[in-house]
């Protein structure tokens, strides 16, 4: 992470290097676009706040973890939607969930619809994308979501 602060900087100061007016200009707009850009940020950070304290890692275990493979991953699907959390923390809890028995199958939908759809973050992306260009969006990944997982399914030999 360092490098690309360390690249942000040095790009930076080229730009500001080779026209003062056009950089001053150009971050200008860019602290306008963010002041835009904080409070459905906040709210959104605020609800992912809320659902990850609401939801306890026994929660994850009980829904994702029975024998129902349609049930858990049809959960690991919606719980996936509804979250949402970085890689570094939803890869390490997937690990841990494997070693409480919880099948590749619904640790695949859990994953990927955690890192392809987003209900939260829907209202900050039909503001910038349009409701329609969000919806099928969301859709899409979800259907690619539930793909990749019926695939893993498959390749482990959990779906027949």
């Amino acid at each position: 992470m360092s490098v690309l602060y360390i690249l942000s900087i040095l790009a930076l100061t080229a730009s500001f290097i080779g026209s003062r007016k056009k950089t001053l200009e150009a971050l200008q707009i860019a602290w306008r676009r963010f002041l835009k850009l904080l409070p459905p940020f906040l709210i959104m950070l605020s609800a992912v706040a809320l659902v990850l304290t609401a939801l306890p890692q026994e929660v994850f275990v009980r829904h994702l973890g029975g024998d129902n493979l349609f049930y858990t991953t049809t959960a690991a699907g919606l719980l996936g939607s509804l979250t949402l959390m970085p890689g570094f923390i939803a890869f390490p809890l997937s690990g841990l969930l494997l070693k409480q028995g919880v099948p590749y199958i619904v640790l695949a939908a859990f994953t990927t619809t955690l890192m392809m759809v987003g209900v939260l973050t829907f209202p900050v992306e039909r503001h910038y994308l349009g409701t329609r260009i969000a919806l099928v969006r969301n859709l899409i990944s979800l259907i690619i979501a539930l793909i990749v997982a019926i695939s893993i399914g498959f390749y482990f030999g959990e779906v027949i």
